[in-house]
């Protein structure tokens, strides 16, 4: 899905790392609640109260989920799950584009 509709924005950015991360929500109609960000190179830990599933539109970056030992590569057009009340690590290569749509 390239485009959302009948959308709320919040105009106000949520901003993380001293604005190497930055995103904006987005509320639908059913309540439901996305952000779409951008995350600049360097290494970041997120918390997710709820499951997450992070979408990568451009860029590249490794994630290293909780419980998981592996680190893995994510590119633009690939997503990966972040387990409600976990986090996640990761490692920003480039610029990167992204889309991150809670499940509560």
């Amino acid at each position: 899905m390239g485009e959302f509709k009948n959308v709320s924005v919040i105009k106000k950015a949520n901003v993380y790392f001293d604005g190497m991360v930055t995103s904006r929500t987005v509320r639908f109609e059913d309540g439901t609640e996305k952000t779409l960000g951008m995350m600049l190179p360097g290494e970041y830990r997120f918390n997710a109260d709820a499951q997450e599933t992070m979408e990568i539109l451009s860029g590249e970056l490794e994630v290293q989920v909780a419980g998981d030992n592996e680190w893995k590569t994510f590119k633009g057009g690939e997503a990966f799950v972040v387990p409600a009340g976990s986090f996640f690590v990761a490692k920003v290569k480039e610029p990167t584009d992204y889309c991150c749509s809670y499940m509560r």
